[in-house]
C-alpha cells in the first residue's frame, strides 16, 4: 500500500521520515544491478563478444555511440512523461525488466547456434545492444529522479558510497567465481552462462526497487507525446542556464574517455598479447576501482560539493589513454602484467558520471530534476558522434594519436570544472537569510 502524505506533515519531512528505508532500497537495487552489470562491461565483455562474432574495429567503435545514443535520446523523449507518472519506483522496476530480455535472448541464442559467425548475428546484437541501453538510459533517469525525490541531496553520495563498496564486492565475487571458469569454457561457449547471470541479476534487480515507500505525485494528467519538443527543451535548458551549460561542457570532454572503452581491451591482446584470463583480472581491477572510488568520490562530494569530486576525477581520468600507451611503448616501469592498472583508472569513468548526474540534480528544484537529467544525459552523447570514427583512426593510424588526443581532451574538462559553480553556496546562502528573517 502506498503511504499517503499526512497534511500535517511537509514533504521535506516525509523525506527524511522515509530516507533510512530508501537509502537500503536503493543501495540493494544499486548493488544488484552492479553484479549484473560486471557480466556486460563496456571496456572487457562486450567488445570481446563483438570480435567472436566480428572482430572489425569500426563495429567495436560503434558500441560506444550505440550505448550512449540509447542512454540519452530516449530520456529525453520521455523525461516530461516520467515528471507526470505519480510513482517513479513503478518506471525503474519496469525498465529494468526490459533490460533483462534482450540478454536473455543472447544466451538462448548462443547456446543453440553451432556456428555462431553468422552474417545477421552482429546486426542482431547490435540491435539488441541499443535497445538494452535505450532501457538503461529510462532507468537509469527513474533511478535520479526517484533519487532526487527520496535522498536529501548530502545523503545522495553516501547512496554512491554504499553501492561503490558493496556493489564491488558482490561484482568481484560473482566474476572470480563465475565469470572466469565461463569465459576459460572452449569456444567461447561461456557467452551461454553469462548473459543468462546478467539478465537474471537486471530482473531481480527490478523486483527490488517495489519496496521503496513513495508518495504519490499529484502532478495533473500525462502531457502528450512529442518527437521535437523535447529537444527544443534541452537546447532552451542549454542556452539559458549558465551553471549548467558550464557542467555540460566539462561532462561532453570528459566524456570522450568512453570513445577508447571497446579499444583498451583490444590494445592488450593485440599489441601486448594478453589472453582470455586477462580479461577476469581487467574486470576485476576496474570493478574493485569503482569500490574504492565512489565512497571516496562520495564522501568528497557531500563534504565539499560535487564539483570538487568532479574536478578530481576528471584530472585522473586524462592520465588512462597515456598509462595505456607507456605499456605498450615500453615506457612504463613496470612489466605488461601491470597492464590491469589502465582499468583500475577506467573505474572513475561511472563514478564521474553519478557524480555530474547528481550535481545536476542540485541546479534546480524536484520537479525539473528529468528534464535537466535527460538533458545532461544527451550531452553526454553528443561525443559518441565521432565514435565510430575513432575506432577506423584505430584501424588505419598509429593508435597513439586518437589516445593523445583523447587524454587532451579530458584535461581541457578538468581545467572547465574552475568555472562551474557550486550550488551549495547558494542554498547555503538562502538558509542563513531564511534564519535571519
Amino acid at each position: 500500500m502506498v503511504p499517503r502524505q499526512s497534511s500535517e506533515m511537509s514533504p521535506d519531512d516525509v523525506v527524511t521520515r522515509h530516507e533510512r528505508r530508501n537509502l537500503s532500497v536503493l543501495a540493494v537495487q544499486n548493488v544488484v544491478l552492479r553484479i549484473g552489470w560486471i557480466f556486460k562491461t563496456e571496456s572487457v565483455i562486450m567488445p570481446a563478444f563483438m570480435d567472436a562474432i566480428s572482430g572489425a574495429g569500426w563495429l567495436r567503435g560503434l558500441l560506444p555511440i550505440l550505448s550512449r545514443l540509447g542512454q540519452s535520446v530516449p530520456p529525453l523523449l520521455f523525461s516530461d512523461w516520467m515528471r507526470t507518472r505519480p510513482l517513479k519506483k513503478t518506471i525503474l522496476v519496469l525498465t529494468a525488466l526490459q533490460m533483462a530480455w534482450p540478454f536473455l535472448l543472447l544466451s538462448l541464442l548462443w547456446w543453440q547456434l553451432e556456428d555462431r559467425r553468422q552474417w545477421w548475428m552482429p546486426v542482431l546484437f547490435l540491435v539488441l545492444y541499443f535497445y538494452f541501453f535505450s532501457a538503461t538510459g529510462l532507468n537509469q533517469l527513474a533511478f535520479g529522479t526517484l533519487q532526487g525525490k527520496l535522498i536529501r541531496p548530502n545523503r545522495r553520495g553516501l547512496l554512491l558510497g554504499i553501492g561503490g563498496i558493496v556493489g564491488s564486492l558482490g561484482a568481484v565475487t560473482a566474476a572470480l567465481g563465475f565469470l572466469r571458469p565461463w569465459l576459460m569454457l572452449p569456444n567461447q561457449d561461456g557467452f551461454t552462462q553469462v548473459f543468462l547471470f546478467n539478465g537474471g541479476a537486471f530482473l531481480i534487480a527490478g523486483c527490488v526497487a517495489l519496496f521503496c515507500t513513495e508518495t504519490r505525485d499529484d502532478d495533473g494528467t500525462a502531457r502528450p507525446f512529442h518527437l521535437t519538443k523535447p529537444f527544443q527543451e534541452a537546447w532552451k535548458t542549454y542556452r539559458t542556464d549558465r551553471a549548467f551549460r558550464r557542467a555540460a561542457r566539462v561532462a561532453m570532454l570528459f566524456i570522450t574517455s568512453f570513445l577508447l572503452f571497446p579499444h583498451y581491451q583490444w590494445l592488450g591482446r593485440e599489441q601486448l598479447g594478453t589472453s582470455s584470463a586477462d580479461l577476469i583480472i581487467w574486470v576485476v581491477a576496474q570493478n574493485i576501482s569503482v569500490g574504492i572510488l565512489s565512497p571516496i568520490l562520495g564522501w568528497v562530494a557531500d563534504q565539499f560539493g560535487n564539483r570538487l569530486a568532479i574536478r578530481i576525477a576528471v584530472f585522473a581520468s586524462a592520465a588512462t589513454p597515456l598509462i595505456a600507451m607507456s605499456f605498450v611503448n615500453g615506457l612504463s616501469p613496470l612489466t605488461p602484467g601491470w597492464y590491469w592498472l589502465t582499468f583500475v583508472f577506467l573505474g572513475l569513468v561511472p563514478v564521474t558520471m553519478k557524480a555530474i548526474l547528481n550535481y545536476t540534480l542540485e541546479l534546480v528544484e524536484t520537479p525539473d530534476h528529468p528534464r535537466y537529467q535527460s538533458t545532461m544525459s544527451l550531452c553526454f552523447a553528443i561525443p559518441f558522434l565521432f565514435s565510430p570514427f575513432v575506432g577506423l583512426a584505430i584501424d588505419r593510424l598509429p593508435f597513439e594519436i586518437p589516445f593523445v588526443v583523447v587524454s587532451g581532451l579530458i584535461m581541457v574538462g578538468g581545467i572547465l570544472t574552475f568555472w562551474m559553480s557550486e550550488p551549495r553556496d547558494s542554498l547555503e546562502l538562502a538558509e542563513k537569510t531564511e534564519s535571519v528573517v
